[in-house]
């Protein structure tokens, strides 16, 4: 068995989920938007007994929420690898987000089929349903 993932100190473990948080957006929509991203993060989580081989966790930087998955280097076991998924910016101007995945070449995309939602809600479905396979695979 694998010893437990070591997680980055910027990284905190609240309940179970991962959050890495630097506040822009007022105070209680950042709270707010933490608290659905955590229970998304939550529910497609993967099974406990492979947690310590690979895992999902979200970042909050400024205005932007970015969803990855956390894995094992696979030469050595003591670095941790993110891999991207997902990830939305908001706004303000015009109060929506703008809906991102990473590509092959590492970049954040606008994701065509719908590059923007009206709320953080909209983005986490969007990203649940996962219709082209952008963002899970």
């Amino acid at each position: 068995m694998f010893p437990a993932i070591t997680y980055p100190s910027s990284l905190l473990i609240t309940d179970q989920r991962q959050v890495l948080v630097k506040r822009d957006p007022s105070e209680l929509d950042a709270k707010r938007c933490e608290k659905l991203v955590a229970a998304f993060i939550q529910r497609r989580r993967p099974p406990p007994h492979i947690r310590n081989e690979v895992d999902l966790a979200f970042r909050m930087l400024d205005q932007s929420v970015e969803i990855f998955e956390v894995r094992r280097h696979w030469r050595d076991e003591s670095k941790v690898l993110e891999h991207a998924i997902a990830k939305a910016t908001y706004n303000k101007s015009k109060r929506n987000w703008r809906v991102f995945w990473q590509r092959a070449d590492l970049k954040w995309h606008g994701y065509k089929p719908n590059p923007k939602v009206d709320s953080i809600e909209d983005f986490l479905a969007l990203v649940q349903k996962d219709e082209y396979g952008c963002f899970f695979g």
